[in-house]
């Protein structure tokens, strides 16, 4: 157990002085950086909770640091006012095609769990 958090420690090391971001925030811009039918996606908070596993309040901590970071738009929803929906920014993609492009270095345990 010990060494798989010594593994993540070190690949999110590797993501704050490669790409300036976190693991949360990174797993943020991959899950809003699909496209679906060439079109952005838009989830709810609730909906980025769900599909990361991360907890209401934790989800919505990620989402404050992305959005002050300029990566993420926040819209209202349409039909319930107090729905809020989050999608990229135009600085999100640039970041998200960053991540893709420049290499991180993933540690050998993390590695074979892959």
């Amino acid at each position: 157990m010990k060494d798989v958090l010594k593994a993540f420690y070190e690949f999110e090391k590797s993501l704050v002085q490669f790409h300036s971001l976190t693991i949360n925030e990174a797993i943020l811009l991959c899950i809003l950086g699909e496209k679906k039918n060439d079109c952005k996606v838009h989830l709810s908070a609730s909906d980025i909770a769900q599909i990361t596993g991360f907890s209401p309040s934790h989800t919505s901590k990620v989402l404050r640091s992305a959005e002050s970071k300029q990566w993420i738009n926040r819209t209202v929803c349409d039909r319930d006012k107090r729905k809020m929906y989050f999608s990229l920014s135009e600085e999100g993609f640039k970041k998200h095609s960053q991540l893709k492009k420049l290499p991180v270095q993933i540690p050998d345990l993390l590695k074979r769990l892959l």
